[in-house]
Order: C-alpha cells, then structure tokens, then sequence
C-alpha cells in the first residue's frame, strides 16, 4: 500500500491533533473528505463508477457476461472481483508491486458482496445452464489513504449503474432451449443494491480512532480496523490490518463508530445516486479521462 515518510516531529503533530478531535485538514475525527461520485463514464461496460475521495482516484468498471452457474449453487448467477494497482498511482506499484495489495483487496471485496447483500438468484437465466457473471473491475488510478473505503463506494455506485439485458428462453417441440436477448436498452434488469455494505476503515491513532484517515495519518497508526456496515448499521463482517495490537474495549468503541458512520455513509451515497439518476442521459459527464 503506498505509504509516505513523516518525521517524528509531524507525527507528534498528527497525534496529538487526533486527541483534541482536530485534525490537520480541520475535520474531527468521524468526518469523511469530499467525495466525488459519478456513474456511467466507461461506454463499454454494463455498469460503471469513478470515485474521487480526497487524493483517492478509483474507476470501476462492470461487465455482464453469460456462462454457467458454479455446481454448488446452480441457481445463482455470481461476481468475479479483479483489482488492478496501477503504478501511476503511485511508484510502489511498478512491476509487480501491487499484486499483493491487488489481491488482498480482491480478496476482502469477495468476503462483503455475498448473497445477502447481492441478490444472486436474479442473476440466473436456466437453473444448471445458464446465468449472467458479473466481472468487476477496480483500477487505482491514484492513492490518498483510505483505499478500501473508496473503492467499496465505487462498486456500489457501479453496480447501482449496472444494466443487464432481459433474457427470454425459447424451447422448441423437441425440448432444446434457445435463448433470446431483448434489444431494448430499456429492457433490462437492474440490481438492487439496498443490502451492499459498506467498508468504514477506523485508524488507531494514539488513544483514538479516525474514519478516512490520509497517508500521513496512515503512517502515523500501526492498526486499523475495516468495519463492513450495511444501511441500517447491521456489521456484516470485520478485519484488523496493521502490526499493532488493538484492545477490546478499543474493539467495541470502532464498531459502534463504523455502524454510526457507516449509516450516514450509505444515506449520503444513495441520495447522490438516485439523484444522479434522475437527470437522466443528457445529464453532463466528465467521464474517465475528465
């Protein structure tokens, strides 16, 4: 993950700062940075989302390709998450750099987008035959802190963009099934994204905990806790990442700010969707390369 070199006089700075619920950019501790979000900016995609949050620059990108159920659900349809780290959004990402942190997001992105926040059934065309796959990409075009929190609001925002044409499957009088896709834009299934959750990263900086901690404050924490929330701040799952220990009490203190959080994250974001939406297509875009 890109990091960024602090003295020890900036990381005094920074800490205590975060004790008196001010920090350098003049947020308290539970305030998020601007965020930018807008929808459809790749043409060849089903569904798609750029995400700006701080100096965090996210493209996400969905498309809807036909194959067939996995055997264990065969009447589900599924995600496929591919994370591509590019190295201009930062020099540790050259060569092979990013791989790990590729992974380790994709990974993660696998844990929070299962059935109960996707509904997969509604992804199926035949039961055992056929079923749509939902290959989502993420490219980091630059990193500011806070991937993990950034790149989930992308993919809600790009699934919530996600439009998958209507299917018709035709059998003949000799039981061989034929399948038919509507050549109406319009005619199109849409996916509800009330259940995606959202990841609220909480960095441990000295005695307190931050939401959307930059790299400076990134460097000055050694453990963080991802807190996946749903709208009506159900937590769905949990992660600690970094070196450091984290208490139980401190445990419990970031899980009620990550729900606290979370719920406001989710109303914040779904209004701008929907508001989106609503301008309809000759709404003004400024697109991938903006």
């Amino acid at each position: 993950m890109a990091s960024v070199a602090l003295s020890e006089a900036e990381k005094v700075y920074i800490v205590h700062g975060v004790q008196e619920d001010l920090r350098v950019d003049g947020r308290g501790c539970e305030d998020y940075r601007y965020v930018e979000v807008e929808t459809d900016v790749v043409s060849n995609t089903s569904g798609s989302a750029r995400v700006k949050l701080g100096h965090t620059d996210i493209l996400v990108g969905v498309k809807a390709e036909m194959g067939t159920p996995k055997l264990e659900k065969p009447n589900e349809g599924y995600l496929e998450f591919f994370v591509d780290c590019s190295a201009n959004a930062t020099p540790e990402f050259e060569g092979r750099g990013g791989d790990d942190l590729g992974t380790e997001i994709a990974n993660t992105l696998y844990r929070i987008f299962n059935k109960s926040s996707v509904d997969l059934k509604s992804l199926c065309i035949s039961p055992r035959e056929h079923c749509w796959i939902l290959y989502v990409d993420v490219l980091l075009l630059e990193c500011g802190g806070n991937l993990f929190d950034t790149i989930c609001i992308a993919v809600k925002a790009a699934l919530f963009n996600t439009r998958i044409p209507r299917v018709r499957v035709l059998e003949d009088e000799e039981g061989s099934k034929d399948i038919e896709l509507s050549d109406d834009p319009y005619d199109c299934i849409r996916l509800s994204v009330e259940n995606v959750p959202c990841i609220v990263t909480l960095c441990k900086i000295g005695y307190r905990h931050v939401v959307d901690a930059t790299l400076q404050e990134e460097a000055c924490s050694l453990a963080s806790l991802l807190v996946s929330v749903t709208s009506t701040g159900v937590v769905t799952c949990m992660r600690k990442v970094g070196k450091g220990s984290l208490d139980p009490e401190s445990v419990f203190e970031m899980m009620e700010t990550g729900k606290r959080v979370g719920k406001v994250l989710h109303a914040s974001l779904q209004s701008v969707l929907h508001k989106e939406e609503s301008l309809g297509p000759k709404r003004p875009k400024v697109g991938f390369l903006g």
